[in-house]
């Protein structure tokens, strides 16, 4: 057994799995703190390093592209300290970080583990069912649907169309965008039929959008990726976007679908406007943004 034990967190080698503990203290991010405890087959390990450092050392996994859900979400933009891959550790325990790192490639080595993207998921994401309240609203997953319900500080648009619920089966993939504090992220679910209508964050009734408390609204990538790793694997997928269940048979009838999915928008923005739940303003607003897509 290979271990160290930091403040950041804990890391223990058997041999064949890595278990990653975040640590309990008030530096360690909610976001790795909330996930809790990961455990890492050996299988879907790239490489391990220790970066040495004045004052502490960073001890860095790096994982098989498509091994992991929650990589996949949230596409390299977790920020570092965030990552729960990255272990920050004291100067006086870089021997001991060095030792675990050297086990764990020792041991890639042995078992010849490859380094080329895996065909499928081999790590479990998030465990379900997750909720998340953010800046936008409340989203849960329970495994088979997404339900987002609007907060009072939602766009109109939005309340307006009441809790919105999502199969999992009519979901094609998550986008997700981290709220920086300088600038809104996104939590945006891409159905079938929304796959070419992207109206901004702020006003698309499929898309969270992420601008209060940075610290909460990263929670939300939690969701991303408990939902992703429900959707098909990137290996199915043609062109790194849809699958061919997914993918329109053809551009003109893809584009005859937008079409379709635009005009059912302004029709039902038409109904709010004339039951008097959207302003004139409102809607002259929303329907540029709509006709925009046309």
């Amino acid at each position: 057994m290979a271990e160290i034990i930091q403040r950041d967190g804990t890391w223990a080698f058997d041999g064949s799995t890595i278990r990653i503990t975040p640590g309990l203290h008030r530096s360690v991010p909610l976001f790795r703190q909330t996930y809790g405890e990961i455990a890492v087959p050996l299988e879907a390990v790239s490489g391990v390093g220790y970066e040495p450092q004045r004052k502490r050392g960073l001890l860095r996994m790096r994982l098989r592209e498509g091994a992991d859900p929650l990589l996949q979400a949230t596409g390299g933009r977790l920020p570092e300290a965030a990552d729960p891959y990255r272990l920050a550790v004291d100067a006086d325990r870089g021997g001991v970080a060095e030792f675990v790192a050297e086990e764990i490639r020792h041991a890639l080595l042995l078992d010849q583990v490859p380094k080329e993207p895996t065909a499928a998921y081999l790590l479990p994401g998030p465990p379900v069912p997750v909720s998340v309240r953010s800046s936008d609203g409340t989203v849960c997953f329970d495994g088979a649907q997404v339900r987002i319900d609007w907060a009072d500080t939602s766009d109109r648009v939005k309340r307006a169309t009441g809790p919105r619920i999502i199969g999992l089966g009519d979901l094609v993939q998550v986008e997700w965008l981290p709220n920086s504090g300088y600038e809104d992220g996104f939590l945006r679910f891409v159905t079938q039929e929304t796959a070419f209508s992207k109206l901004p964050p702020e006003r698309d009734p499929y898309t969270l959008d992420l601008w209060g408390s940075v610290r909460r609204d990263l929670l939300t990538a939690l969701v991303a990726a408990a939902v992703t790793a429900r959707l098909p694997h990137p290996s199915t997928r043609t062109g790194g976007t849809f699958t061919d269940r997914d993918r329109p048979p053809a551009t003109v009838p893809a584009q005859a679908d937008h079409h379709d999915v635009l005009l059912r928008r302004l029709r039902e923005l038409g109904e709010l406007h004339r039951d008097g739940v959207l302003t004139d303003e409102e809607f002259a607003r929303t329907k540029a943004t709509i006709l925009r897509g046309f």
